[in-house]
């Protein structure tokens, strides 16, 4: 044996067996297959197996020997070209080490439990609140900061923690949901109140129309039932006969050419909510046909300039996006409709907030500011464009169900309640999601005489009480013991999961009840969440964190290089539609889980199927449709949503995809990069990503990764930053005559020229190559139970705040060998998690 072998050994026995526990023959093992490659000389992969103790208890050390573990079982260590172990030794190996590793493991979690008890999060605290307070329109997550991520999601203790800075955040927070939730003093006037577009001085400009901007592409105009009014327009006519000819005034319009876009921002702005609440918004509206202006002298029509007098019935329906306003400019979207050909009146249920105006915008309709130069409408044609035209806006509401409101029910009772002490112990055991003790339900109390002693009124000094409620540790936190858990946590736990919010009445009765452990009820408990229309929050919030949809709109597409998405809220707004909806189609019909890689359907709409060039497809609303042969699209790796958070608007990067599909699609994540530098797509257009990163896998430190994240990102190549389809990359560099035709949403001619050709194919490790993305898909496809087993994984850790242990593995392929009948159905799933151990047990 020689020197440096000797020493090896005596560092395996103060490292590896630095523990009286290490498990039998792993020291062995690993002297006589992978030190040679990974002691403190050689260090390959950054690992030094001599100085690694072996600790189970330690979460760290602990996740460095489950690598080592996965990497020998897996095949993939020893490397091919050294010398194999034979199969017992393999195999005694990784049963000693995870047998080991499973025992320190379930020997934490029969200590502390698998999870740490957690507060709520911000949107779990917003839901929650609402609920509650029966306040569906309450806003207070931006109160509080933003919340830390862990394992993919918000969810987890290890990145919610609490601060001072925090419980006066939830202070403030709480104070205002209270105060919000009580409601007027009398019930307000619902109406239904109409407020006419001409009399709206942001549609008129205080009766100038078009006057206050001398480009008519920009400008509002009036019209009579389907036809222009030059009159009026000219100011030789009343802007409208008004309350005298109802008749008439009933016709009345006011158009707009473009969409709303500084500085034509119209809005009802005689109307502001007198309250939060709800409230029914019915828009007249429809769309028009602008002829060219034929006005020069012995001209020809100017096609690409508007003649706002000659205006008939418009050729296509035109989508609307209506918006929540709170100046200065603080949108919140309501909700859609589809201007039709003929006027008609379109109705929308929504929740408004104090003082918020309505604002609707042509969203398919060109936008530009002042002071652009060579624009031209892209949706002009040789004999006119597209409009759309408003009439009017018909408002009913503040709605209520009862009265006094719901939230003042929750707070006061029937109103006649004098005993501060009952209505804290009250709303206590409402707010609380467990049994509260008489001690615990009045702990408050002497906050609220303090305030009565200071002369307080009775509501304003239980108020201080309730907002206390709202911030103690039993409204912000989990409440969850070690082993499996009682009927009220489990009622916690699938609320948080499947609603984002407290138990409701029925799970709260079952609970008390004891019953819902019961695998029959809390299987129909799970049935009526998911049915729910609460269970919305549930995908949202889910695919917000998993598929990181949250920043869909951090990074807008660069207006040089992408100038036909530039100013595309409708496309941004319908990508993020999509996606959810097509989660909840595999959650409503069951579907395989197969169908996150590759599906026969989209959920798309008119936007979004111009976009991905499927024909047939009409209107704003998204619906499922089934794709054409041979498409692209299918899965969420082609969607507009997940290319998009996946690039950053201006390039796209094979390794930036690469990675998040290997992690969030495959459950494989990578390591962090070594301290190497970083490789950015040339703009120029004069190199390939391909053949940058073909050099940057020459060193040794980066090949090893980039063998597994670069061929998946390889086949999202053909994708560009919104998800639009391309053979070619986009440059700033270039011939002349190779600028790209066309002009985007701002009417400005499209700045790139046309880069390299897109290659899409590559080589998985395994030696199996693709072409493209769909047959990058069909290798996927091969191994449905790893998409599966992933999502199984991330809702375990939206289920219950803790990621999948090593000694958790056995339950996830015992919940992937309950459901593979079915394909791994996503419902099927879900009721699997929610049955399982992991679920029901801390």
């Amino acid at each position: 044996m020689t020197l440096r072998l000797v020493a090896i050994v005596i560092l395996l026995v103060a490292g590896v067996s630095g523990r009286a526990d290490t498990p039998k023959g792993v020291a062995t093992f690993v002297e006589a297959h992978c030190v040679t490659c990974h002691d403190a000389t050689a260090k390959k992969g950054r690992l030094d197996l001599t100085a690694l103790a072996y600790r189970p208890d330690d979460a760290v050390n602990r996740a460095a020997w489950v690598k080592v573990f996965d990497r020998v079982a897996a095949g993939e260590m020893p490397p091919k070209a050294r010398t194999q172990p034979d199969a017992g030794e393999r195999t005694a190996f990784t049963a000693a080490l995870g047998d080991s590793l499973t025992a320190a493991e379930r020997g934490r979690a029969a200590r502390d439990g698998r999870a740490v008890a957690r507060r709520l999060n911000r949107t779990e605290y917003e839901y929650a609140v609402r609920d509650l307070l029966g306040s569906p329109w309450l806003q207070v997550k931006d109160f509080l900061p933003e919340d830390g991520i862990a394992h993919h999601f918000n969810k987890s203790a290890a990145a919610l923690d609490v601060s001072h800075v925090q419980v006066a955040r939830y202070l403030e927070a709480a104070d205002y949901a209270l105060r919000q939730a009580v409601g007027p003093a009398a019930r307000p006037d619902a109406g239904p109140t109409r407020f006419y577009a001409r009399e709206q001085t942001t549609f008129t400009r205080k009766f100038a129309f078009s006057a206050f901007n001398q480009a008519p592409e920009r400008a509002t105009f009036p019209t009579l039932g389907y036809a222009g009014q030059p009159d009026v327009r000219s100011g030789k006519a009343p802007v409208t006969v008004g309350k005298a000819d109802p008749t008439t005034r009933e016709l009345e319009g006011v158009g707009l050419p473009c969409g709303a876009y500084e500085p034509v921002e119209p809005k009802f702005n005689q109307f502001k909510a007198p309250t939060a609440g709800r409230y029914k918004l019915r828009f007249n509206a429809h769309a028009v046909w602008i002829g060219p202006n034929g006005h020069q002298p012995n001209k020809p029509p100017v096609w690409n300039v508007p003649d706002l007098d000659t205006i008939s019935k418009g050729r296509r329906s035109e989508p609307v996006t209506v918006y929540g306003e709170t100046p200065p400019h603080q949108l919140r979207r309501l909700g859609a409709f589809d201007a039709t050909l003929d006027a008609a009146v379109h109705e929308l249920d929504v929740y408004l907030l104090a003082g918020e105006t309505i604002r609707p915008d042509a969203s398919r309709l060109f936008r530009s500011r002042p002071g652009d130069v060579r624009w031209i409408n892209p949706l002009a044609e040789k004999d006119g464009q597209p409009g759309v035209v408003y009439r009017w806006l018909e408002v009913e509401g503040p709605l209520y169900d009862q009265w006094p409101p719901a939230g003042n029910r929750v707070l006061f009772g029937d109103g006649n309640e004098t005993d501060p002490a009952k209505l804290l112990a009250d709303f206590a055991r409402r707010a609380y999601r467990r049994p509260v003790s008489d001690a615990e339900a009045v702990r408050f109390l002497p906050l609220i005489q303090k305030e009565r002693d200071a002369g307080r009124p009775l509501r304003e000094a239980v108020l201080t009480g309730y907002t206390a409620v709202l911030c103690s540790p039993e409204f912000l936190t989990t409440h969850e013991t070690p082993g499996k858990l009682d009927d009220h946590a489990v009622a916690a736990r699938l609320a948080l999961f499947l609603g984002n919010s407290a138990p409701d009445a029925e799970l709260r009765g079952l609970a008390a009840a004891g019953k819902l452990r019961d695998p029959a009820v809390l299987r129909a408990q799970t049935e009526r969440l998911l049915n729910d229309p609460k269970a919305t929050r549930f995908v949202a919030a889910f695919l917000d964190y998993w598929l990181d949809l949250r920043h869909l709109s951090v990074n807008s597409p660069d207006a040089t290089l992408y100038a036909d998405y530039n100013l595309d809220d409708l496309l941004t707004e319908s990508a993020l539609f999509e996606t959810q909806a097509f989660f909840t189609e595999l959650i409503r019909g069951d579907l395989p889980a197969r169908n996150l890689v590759a599906s026969d359907f989209v959920t798309v709409n008119e936007r979004l199927a111009v976009h991905y060039g499927i024909p047939g497809v009409e209107g704003v609303q998204i619906r499922k449709v089934p794709l054409p042969p041979g498409s692209v699209r299918g899965g969420l790796l082609a969607q507009a949503s997940v290319l998009a958070v996946t690039a950053n608007g201006t390039t796209t990067s094979p390794v930036l995809r690469g990675a998040w599909v290997m992690d969030r699609v495959l459950g494989k994540p990578s390591p962090p990069p070594p301290p190497v530098p970083a490789v950015e797509p040339d703009l120029r257009g004069l190199t390939t990503i391909r053949e940058q990163l073909a050099k940057h896998r020459d060193q040794a430190s980066c090949a090893a990764c980039h063998k597994n994240i670069d061929p998946p990102g390889f086949a999202l190549e053909s994708f560009d930053v919104m998800g639009g389809f391309r053979d070619r990359y986009r440059a700033t560099a270039g011939p002349k005559d190779d600028r790209a035709p066309g002009r985007g949403k701002n009417g400005q001619p499209f700045g790139h020229k046309f880069g390299p050709k897109v290659d899409a194919s590559g080589e998985l490790p395994d030696g199996r190559r693709f072409a493209d993305v769909n047959e990058f898909k069909k290798l996927l496809l091969a191994d449905e139970e790893q998409i599966a087993r992933n999502l199984v994984q991330q809702l375990v850790v939206s289920a219950t705040g803790a990621p999948v242990g090593f000694a958790d593995r056995a339950e996830v392929e015992a919940i992937l060998k309950r459901t593979a009948a079915g394909g791994y159905g996503v419902r099927g799933l879900i009721h699997a998690v929610v049955q399982s151990d992991l679920f029901l047990t801390k």
